[in-house]
Parts: C-alpha cells; sequence; structure tokens
C-alpha cells in the first residue's frame, strides 16, 4: 500500500504540473485571441483577462485526459531515470503492480474533475460569456442562428438572445390546440423573468384565434408563466459542453420525453463520460513506453511517441465526435468507441511488451 502510494504521489504531483502548465498555455492563446476584441464597444483588456480567467476551468477538463498521458511518462520515467523501478523489480514487484498503482490514481482525479464539471465550469463559463457580451453590448453566444426553442403541452418558444443573462429578446410564444391547430401567437420585443417565475412581456403583439378569426391586440405589457424554471433558463444560455454533467443528463431525459431533437446534447453527455475512460486509457497506453526503454534503450524517443500517441488519440476523438452529429450515429458510440479503443490498445501494448495485468494488483 506504501508502495502505491509513493508511485501514485510521484506520477500526481507530475499530474498538477503538467495540467497547469497546459491550462496556462492554452489560456494564454485564448487571452491572444480575445485582445483582437479589445476596443469593440466597452471590452478592455481587463475584460479579456477575466474572460480567459472565467473559462480556463473547462479548458483544464478538456486538457486533462493528454496530461494524465503526460504525468504517466514523466513520472514513471523519473522513477525509472533513477533506477527506483529496477529497485522495485529486484524486490519482487511486478510491472503490473506498478501500472496498478497509477490507474488507482485516476480515481480521485476523476471525482475531482467531476466537481469542476459539476459546480464551477458552468457558473463561471455563464459569468464569462455575461460579462463579454455586456462589455461588447452583444447577445450571449450560443443563441445565435434562430436562437433556442422549447415546448411543453403544445406550447413553443423561442428566445432569440439574451442581452445581459437576465433580460431576453425576440420572444414568440406558439399555442396549438389538441387538434394540433394553432389558438394562439404571442410576440415580444424583450421578457424579463420575475422573482415569482413569471415572465414580463414588453413591445408585445398577441394574435389570438377566436371562432376561425384572428384578433391582434398590443398590450403595453403581459405577464406570462414560462413552463421553462430560472434555473433550465440560464443553462440554456450556455453552450450544451459547459452544462453540469447531471443537468445535462436531465435536460437530455427531458428532451426525449418530449420527442424532440436532444443529438447535440446527448454527444455532449457522453463526452463527458468519456473523459474518466480516457484518463484510463492513457495511463495504460504510457506504461509500455516507460517499461520498454529499459530493455531496448531509446527511453527519450519512445516517450515522445508515447505523447504523439495521445496527441492523435484526442484529435480523433474530435473528429468522430463531429461525424457522429454528422452521420447522425448513436452519440454513446461515438463518444465513446475512441476511449474504448484506446483501452484496448494499451492492453495491447502491455501484452505486447508481456506485462500481464492480473486482477489483483496488491502484493
Amino acid at each position: 500500500m506504501l508502495l502505491d502510494r509513493y508511485i501514485g504521489w510521484t506520477v500526481f504531483r507530475a499530474f498538477l504540473l503538467i495540467t497547469a502548465g497546459l491550462t496556462a498555455l492554452f489560456s494564454l492563446l485564448g487571452f491572444v485571441e480575445q485582445l483582437g476584441l479589445v476596443g469593440q464597444g466597452q471590452y478592455k483588456l481587463r475584460d479579456a483577462l477575466l474572460y480567459t480567467l472565467l473559462t480556463a476551468p473547462d479548458k483544464l477538463l478538456q486538457l486533462a485526459p493528454i496530461a494524465m498521458l503526460l504525468a504517466t511518462l514523466l513520472g514513471l520515467g523519473a522513477l525509472a531515470k533513477h533506477s527506483e523501478l529496477t529497485a522495485f523489480r529486484s524486490f519482487g514487484i511486478s510491472q503490473a503492480r506498478i501500472i496498478g498503482a497509477v490507474v488507482k490514481l485516476c480515481a480521485p482525479i476523476i471525482l475531482a474533475l467531476f466537481l469542476v464539471a459539476q459546480f464551477i465550469i458552468p457558473p463561471a463559463q455563464q459569468a464569462a460569456q455575461r460579462e463579454q457580451a455586456a462589455a461588447l453590448g452583444d447577445a450571449l453566444p450560443g443563441l445565435s442562428n434562430g436562437g433556442f426553442w422549447a415546448q411543453k403541452n403544445g406550447v413553443f418558444l423561442n428566445v432569440q438572445s439574451f442581452a445581459d443573462g437576465a433580460e431576453l429578446h425576440g420572444v414568440a410564444v406558439f399555442s396549438f390546440g389538441a387538434n394540433g391547430a394553432l389558438r394562439s401567437l404571442i410576440q415580444a420585443d424583450t421578457a424579463r423573468p420575475q422573482p415569482d417565475g413569471d415572465w414580463t412581456l414588453s413591445g408585445v403583439t398577441r394574435e389570438r384565434v377566436i371562432n376561425g378569426q384572428i384578433e391582434t391586440d398590443q398590450p403595453a405589457s403581459l405577464t406570462w408563466r414560462p413552463f421553462l424554471s430560472t434555473k433550465q433558463l440560464k443553462l440554456l444560455a450556455i453552450p450544451p459542453e459547459t452544462m453540469p454533467p447531471l443537468a445535462l443528463y436531465a435536460y437530455v431525459h427531458q428532451l426525449k420525453r418530449q420527442h424532440q431533437e436532444a443529438l447535440v446534447y446527448e454527444q455532449t453527455f457522453w463526452s463527458m463520460v468519456a473523459i474518466p475512460l480516457s484518463l484510463i486509457g492513457m495511463a495504460l497506453i504510457a506504461a509500455p513506453f516507460i517499461f520498454g526503454p529499459q530493455r531496448s534503450g531509446g527511453a527519450g524517443k519512445q516517450i515522445v511517441i508515447g505523447a504523439l500517441l495521445g496527441m492523435v488519440f484526442l484529435l480523433v476523438q474530435e473528429i468522430t465526435g463531429y461525424l457522429g452529429l454528422l452521420l447522425a450515429v448513436n452519440p454513446a458510440f461515438s463518444a465513446l468507441a475512441p476511449s474504448i479503443l484506446l483501452i484496448l490498445l494499451g492492453g495491447w501494448l502491455l501484452e505486447r511488451n508481456h506485462i500481464k495485468l492480473k486482477p489483483r494488483l496488491t502484493k
């Protein structure tokens, strides 16, 4: 047990360092991109910096698998460099147990990433978009191309955009009867959610079908009770990939119950599920590149090959995700297939290097 902790702590320290470095690097690239917006509206340098800081947790989540690969390579590589792995082997410690100690490390990392995805990324991402939109004077991103649609019990809601995350613009409410006939249409320039859950509509045009005739009126304001909660509304203001996993899962099932298209949200959910599998796969695929050089030399070359293999995996994962959406493939298959293949490839490489993973990894 003490040996497992020692190996795990060595790899974990490398994981923290690499994760911080990769997140900082990609955040810097994002900051440079944000500099192109400085000067537009009220968008200033501090707004670009704030946006970069708030979106950093999402980058951390996406970079975790490649960080795990590099941490395993560098952590075990450091042990091999100082002949500690050789010493472990001389005391009868199997390669399988050493790899098992790294795989065990994935459990607390997966738990930490889940907490980040559930409680940190959504509010941070929403705040980033809200502050950016307020500074630029634009609608929040993610509601372009027709905004979002939602429906329940024959009532269809369309919102074109959020102005500041609280006020909605371009609201249309379609109400249909049991026979599918349109009963009323309410169009409003703006809608502001109230603390009691009602929406106050302004700039209203209301059309109602009464006895086959269309009656139109334009009240100064109108109170409407939506079927979306304030929490659901806030979730719809952010991209699917930054929604909390549990809320995303519930939303996918809600869309399916209402027979609505849920492919994008379902693909995003299964992509989140694939991250734990990717972490385990990365740990498995890195191990042979550490133990192999002890016999054949060229450790630096094999570590570079292992790192490149991990980067190729991330690229393949992105491609299969887009192809899954394009070809309407089962989201679970298109999202999980690369991670499952990675684990199988890692197992094959271990077998190829005569490393047998036994059910009992502790001695």
